[in-house]
């Protein structure tokens, strides 16, 4: 059994939603702090919701190239642990961010060829955490959460001397092959536990989370 793999389930709204991610055992709880992104929540409402969730569970925060007024605002009104960073933020903003805050980071960086994971060493020892995506498309107006995955093989292998997470087209059918080929201990999903683009799917969010923590060890 894989019970050790941790699971990130991002963009959630409802108390339904979360009191359902706690159940089944997610370690942790996405909000997503972004206008444009169809699972925008605003920090009173991230407040509300985190009022579910125990303390063992950690709730992350996903900005955007956000300034330090907008950090400010969702750490005073709302209630987050860690701050995920999904869009351009170089690694000195992301150091002046963390310690601005004093809460712990995870930079979000995209995905499709090997160049793209050596850019990953900049961030190593500056970030708490680094979750690998896949590259947005040119032209895509959210910087994740687009359902589209990279190619694993990539990262078979790998090392990464940085705790990681994989995003990035994650479904119920597909993590435990995820796991496999990559090597991944941790793993981070949206759309593909949705029914419609911010609307997630209990039953989608349940089969993931049993999939991931049954995956066999290797």
């Amino acid at each position: 059994m894989a019970a050790d793999v941790k699971i990130k389930i991002c963009g959630l709204r409802t108390e339904e939603t979360v009191q359902t991610a706690v159940k089944m055992g997610a370690d942790y709880i996405g909000f997503v702090f972004f206008a444009k992104s169809p699972r925008f929540v605003t920090p009173s409402q991230n407040a509300a919701l985190a009022v579910h969730i125990p303390a063992e569970v950690t709730k992350v925060g996903l900005v955007v190239d956000a300034d330090d007024a907008s950090l400010e605002n969702i750490i005073s009104e709302g209630a987050v642990d860690m701050l995920q960073l999904q869009g351009k933020e170089t690694p000195a903003r992301v150091a002046e961010i963390k310690a601005k805050t004093g809460l712990p980071v995870m930079k979000a960086l995209g995905v499709s060829d090997e160049r793209d994971l050596a850019a990953l060493e900049a961030y190593i020892g500056i970030a708490d955490q680094l979750l690998i995506d896949a590259k947005p498309p040119k032209g895509a107006e959210l910087p994740g959460g687009n359902g589209l995955a990279f190619d694993w093989t990539l990262l078979k292998g790998a090392t990464i001397a940085a705790p990681w997470m994989l995003a990035g087209g994650l479904t119920p059918d597909n993590v435990a092959t995820a796991l496999l080929v990559t090597g991944a201990r941790q793993v981070d999903v949206s759309t593909g536990v949705e029914r419609k683009a911010g609307e997630k799917d209990i039953a989608k969010m349940t089969a993931f989370i049993k999939n991931a923590k049954s995956k066999p060890s290797q």
